[in-house]
């Protein structure tokens, strides 16, 4: 593991660093001057940096931008005394990737850089992961069911219907299918039925001939010949038209076709694959689709799940898509934290992966920082509230009983008999706001009765009193949990961590 790098013009501040870092293993190497960093940026680079916000030669911020330039995902430790505080958090805008406040405890620093550490060691996987991605990704059992039978296909010519949801990926099986078999060599043509006209998808599939209709001015090839030795990919098969359900059907039987206002037969050597939203047994049943021409299409059938059904995909998905939509820009590409791809995951995407990619290229443009927390998703997916264990999560449009006027729909069951455990009992003075549990309201109800009590008291402090003890329990709580790790504690609340770092001196709890 490479060395962590100690930038300080103090030489007490780098020798008690050093010492504290040398007794965990980790290696390290210091500097007095951001200029002699940077010299030695020419042959070497750290694992992690932590450097002070002013001294002599250069500021602190300043080397962070310069460093950034040259190594985007290094995680940067900022130091700086209290007074200091607003320039290190406006550090963050530059990705730093914590404070370290002076004077500060020597084992929760060792425990900060250990941290960046980490998330330095996980983005190198990261990277080597990404320069080896494929052009399909999915864990989920679902997905690699759909993998072994692109596997099993990839020596066949066999006609194949693909069945899913909007969004899924439908056409990226089909390339893939076609990359991967005897065909390769050959065109992809890909066609969405349901997008052109029925006046024009005839002359779109089989070409036409000169002078064939108003506008025909030149012949011209259809989609089958353009696919000749390939493959031609029809989706939404489900919305083509009966009437030329037919003529398909004869191409597929014989291999044979005609020209709008052609006479001469054509024949093309093409592989069709098909692909549907749609239940095309109910569509048989309606009489809308051809039952021989279903039957002739359904001979190899891949279902493609939702991305609801493969929800363990869409954190390796979100930073695929982040690093494409990053590539297309030409930006930095942009970190999410773990906390904010858990409400990724709470979601269930109605418009699949397709969604999912249109958020990340949202989030490249629109997201503030470069690590990107939950409340900088878009609106409408922070509109929602996810249930546990990425349930399905409940809109606002439709509001279970319980809704909080002005804010987020929340379902609550009926309150228990009893307060919930650690609650005192209501209109004690100065008592907190009674934890929140998942099925019972009592922790309202408490919160109701001691809002009473404050106003018909006449005191005139109400929102500030309340709205310390709710903050200052949630923080204690989180930080319980996690074991005094702010950062983590920050992720699982859903706030920055310059916001937890900020709320945790303004209500002393480090005291």
């Amino acid at each position: 593991m490479k060395p962590i790098w100690i930038v300080d013009d103090d030489q007490s501040i780098r020798f008690v660093l050093e010492k504290a870092l040398a007794r965990e293993q980790f290696a390290t190497r210091s500097f007095s001057n951001p200029r002699d960093v940077l010299t030695a940026l020419d042959d070497d680079e750290p694992q992690v940096l932590v450097s002070d916000i002013r001294m002599p030669g250069g500021s602190g911020i300043d080397l962070l931008a310069k460093v950034k330039q040259r190594l985007p995902g290094l995680p940067v430790i900022i130091m700086t005394a209290y007074s200091d505080l607003d320039s290190a958090v406006s550090a963050f805008q530059g990705g730093a990737f914590e404070y370290l406040p002076k004077p500060f405890d020597l084992p929760k620093a060792v425990e900060l850089i250990r941290r960046a550490v980490d998330e330095s060691l996980r983005e190198q996987v990261r990277d080597i992961a990404q320069a080896q991605m494929p052009e399909m990704l999915g864990q989920a059992p679902a997905m690699q069911d759909v993998f072994r039978a692109i596997g099993r296909l990839s020596q066949s010519n066999v006609t194949v219907l693909i069945t899913g949801e909007s969004g899924s990926g439908k056409e990226l099986v089909a390339r893939a299918l076609h990359k991967h078999s005897p065909r390769a060599a050959g065109p992809f043509i890909a066609i969405n039925t349901a997008a052109i006209p029925k006046d024009l998808l005839e002359s779109e599939l089989f070409g036409h001939e000169r002078g064939a209709f108003t506008g025909a001015q030149t012949t011209r090839r259809g989609r089958f010949e353009q696919a000749d030795e390939g493959t031609l990919f029809l989706d939404e098969i489900g919305d083509m038209p009966f009437d030329l359900q037919t003529r398909l059907l004869r191409v597929l039987s014989d291999g044979q076709f005609y020209r709008v206002g052609g006479h001469q037969p054509l024949k093309a050597n093409v592989r069709v694959i098909a692909a549907t939203h749609q239940n095309l047994e109910q569509r048989v049943r309606e009489g809308a689709f051809r039952e021989d021409l279903f039957h002739r299409l359904n001979v190899i059938r891949l279902r493609l799940p939702p991305l609801r059904e493969r929800r363990e995909d869409i954190a390796g998905l979100t930073r695929f898509f982040l690093a494409k939509s990053a590539k297309e820009l030409g930006v930095e590409a942009k970190r999410i934290t773990e906390a904010a791809l858990e409400r990724l995951m709470g979601f269930d995407f109605p418009g699949n992966v397709r969604q999912l990619e249109n958020v990340c290229h949202w989030l490249t443009v629109m997201a503030p920082a470069q690590v990107i927390e939950p409340k900088d998703l878009p609106p409408e997916l922070l509109s929602e509230v996810p249930l546990q264990g990425g349930a399905a999560p409940q809109s606002l449009a439709a509001p279970a009983a319980g809704e909080v006027p002005g804010g987020a729909a929340m379902a609550w069951a009926p309150a228990p008999t009893a307060p919930p455990p650690g609650a005192l009992p209501a209109g004690e003075a100065g008592a907190p706001v009674a934890p929140a549990h998942a099925n019972g309201q009592g922790w309202l109800q408490d919160l109701q009765r001691e809002a009473r009590r404050l106003l018909e008291s006449g005191d005139p402090q109400v929102w500030d009193t309340l709205t310390r003890q709710f903050e200052g329990q949630l923080i204690h709580t989180a930080l319980e949990i996690t074991r005094g790790r702010r950062i983590e504690a920050a992720h699982k609340l859903g706030i920055g961590r310059n916001t937890i770092t900020r709320k945790i001196q303004e209500l002393g709890l480090d005291d």
